[in-house]
């Protein structure tokens, strides 16, 4: 038994000696830039709203804070650069939903895995896409244009394979009943100005880039995918007001390493949740059809596991493949 004791009292002092490594970690953070890595290019929605967070962190954390755009893979790029990066809290990812819930089925392989490689801190916010045709065809609702998909040939656009607006849409024609062609662009901003002039009809696409052309009658907005009505249409209704249990949010996620020290990530959620409470960065985002939200990681971790579930069954029955 006395053998044991110097054993034991070392295992006790290591831990000790690890419990304030992590204190003091968690006390002297951050102590060099802290880099926002986001998953698409620079001017896209979240990338903004990065940026808009990026200044409230440098003044609540008293340190540099940096966006750094990784394009490429549908988001595997920066997704797994920040999963392979030291989980010491300067490096963190800025990720649309679908790099987490999508790409673990659209892609064959990958070499990170979303749920075990990254830790959810936050959504940030969410936003929503828009059920909408050329006024060329003869429908002015969703049970309208149901009835018609069900007998005439329908092709629609959307902003690449695995995207919201063609996951949304697939869901959509699965639940509802009808076939349909997908045809997909690179991304949607050719794929707004091709719907307008007509060169395609109908789109599942984000609400806040075919808003102007629904004013001006180039287009026929039928529906939101959200579970309200938006502020930015406030007359065009919901496809569950059509009678369709249907609700899909586009959402945005930060997410650190998953090894990133419990005290470390609870500071970061801590500051980034209060930045996303900020009157002026919600009033912001709202005219562009985003909701700044402000969702904790620990119930980001069961909606991201459920909706990879849900798109995982879409992308199996549809075929659909990575670009």
């Amino acid at each position: 038994m006395a053998t044991r004791r110097p054993l034991l009292a070392s295992i006790a002092a290591a831990g000790l000696i690890v419990l304030a490594a992590t204190q003091v970690s968690a006390q002297s953070y951050p102590q060099r830039a802290i880099r926002l890595v986001v998953d698409r290019p620079a001017g896209v929605p979240h990338d903004i709203l990065a940026r808009a967070l990026s200044d409230k962190l440098s003044a609540a954390l008293k340190q540099t804070v940096i966006v750094d755009n990784r394009v490429g893979a549908g988001g595997n790029l920066a997704a797994e650069f920040v999963a392979r990066s030291a989980p010491d809290g300067t490096t963190l990812l800025v990720a649309l939903d679908t790099t987490l819930t999508v790409n673990p089925t659209l892609y064959k392989k990958l070499s990170f895995n979303p749920h075990a490689d990254l830790r959810p801190l936050a959504i940030m916010a969410t936003s929503s896409n828009m059920l909408v045709v050329h006024p060329s065809i003869p429908v002015n609702s969703v049970a309208e244009f149901v009835a018609y998909a069900k007998t005439n040939p329908v092709s629609y656009a959307h902003g690449g394979n695995g995207s919201p607006g063609h996951l949304t849409m697939e869901l959509f024609r699965m639940m509802a009943g009808f076939p349909a062609t997908p045809v997909p662009y690179r991304g949607n901003a050719q794929l707004a100005v091709d719907l307008a002039a007509g060169q395609i009809k109908v789109g599942f696409v984000g609400t806040a880039g075919v808003i102007e052309h629904i004013r001006a009658g180039r287009l026929k907005g039928l529906a939101v995918s959200s579970a309200q009505r938006r502020p930015v249409a406030p007359e065009i209704p919901t496809i569950a007001e059509a009678g369709y249990d249907f609700r899909r949010d586009t959402y945005f996620v930060l997410l650190a390493p998953a090894a990133t020290p419990e005290p470390v990530a609870a500071l970061i959620e801590r500051e980034v949740l209060s930045a996303l409470q900020s009157p002026d960065l919600i009033e912001r985002f709202r005219p562009v059809n985003m909701d700044v939200v402000a969702v904790p990681g620990v119930e980001v971790k069961a909606r991201l596991e459920a909706d990879t579930r849900l798109w995982a069954k879409v992308i199996e029955a549809t075929g659909m493949r990575a670009d």
